[in-house]
């Protein structure tokens, strides 16, 4: 068996840098333009983080848990490596586009493969108004937020804000508001992965919204446009018994 060139990453926390530590050693690591694979080390905000920074490399990634949460990661074990990467199936994702105007008019672009969150900035509820493909569909949503999330990010924030699981494949996005207050029956919408969102901030210098895809925020915002990437995509590699799509599944039947 061809043994794949492996570059690890590794979070800063103590735990995993004694990891990275143990595993480098133990099989030969490769720099990572050179890599078959990037290994990393961490919880999924570590993932997260590493989807983004190597975007570019194109590079398919494995993660190992060394964190607190670990739904998109795979359970950590020094021996076997080489074997499980063989074995292991690959998930491609599509993350969401954002596109973010400030009160200064300028744009901010950023990737999400979870959601893309709108969160008020002040005790004060924000007031959004909600477009998709150009038309109106709630001229004023009272609100602490809203959000935009992909199939792999529906059992993160999304479902915590009582938005549906989506079954990973389903070309569908979850459109879902944060503790809504009017309309007082909208509960959120199920979207067509090619619809374009658009979320308008209503009175936005009396009540400030800021804008976050993933970990990256725009504060201020006055207006946020959310698709679906069109052409970027980023593989995940999971062990057969703990994939992907079997996770997100469980998690409906979880109580």
């Amino acid at each position: 068996m061809t043994r794949p060139a492996i570059a690890f990453v590794a979070s800063r926390t103590e735990e995993a840098q004694a990891a990275l530590a143990q595993i480098s050693a133990q099989y030969a690591q490769v720099p990572l333009a050179e890599a078959d694979v990037i290994v990393a080390l961490g919880g999924d905000g570590f993932m997260l983080r590493t989807l983004h920074r190597h975007l570019a490399l194109k590079k398919p990634v494995y993660g190992m848990k060394l964190g607190t949460v670990g739904f998109l990661m795979n359970q950590f074990r020094m021996d076997g490596l080489s074997e499980r990467l063989a074995r292991a199936q690959s998930t491609v994702l599509k993350p969401l586009v954002m596109e973010a105007v400030g009160e200064s008019g300028g744009t901010a672009t950023s990737l999400a493969f979870n959601e893309v969150s709108l969160l008020r900035q002040t005790k004060q509820a924000a007031h959004i108004r909600v477009s998709l493909n150009g038309t109106v569909k709630i001229d004023e949503l009272m609100c602490d937020g809203i959000l935009v999330s992909t199939t792999a990010g529906s059992t993160a924030y999304n479902l915590s804000a009582h938005g549906p699981i989506l079954p990973l494949g389903a070309d569908v996005l979850a459109l879902t508001p944060i503790s809504p207050f009017r309309p007082r029956r909208w509960r959120g919408a199920i979207l067509r992965a090619g619809t374009e969102v658009k979320l308008e901030v209503l009175d936005p210098y009396k009540r400030p919204v800021s804008a976050t895809a993933d970990s990256n925020e725009v504060r201020d915002v006055v207006e946020v446009t959310v698709r679906e990437s069109r052409d970027t995509t980023v593989s995940l590699m999971f062990d057969p018994e703990h994939n992907l799509e079997d996770r997100i599944l469980n998690e409906q039947f979880a109580y």
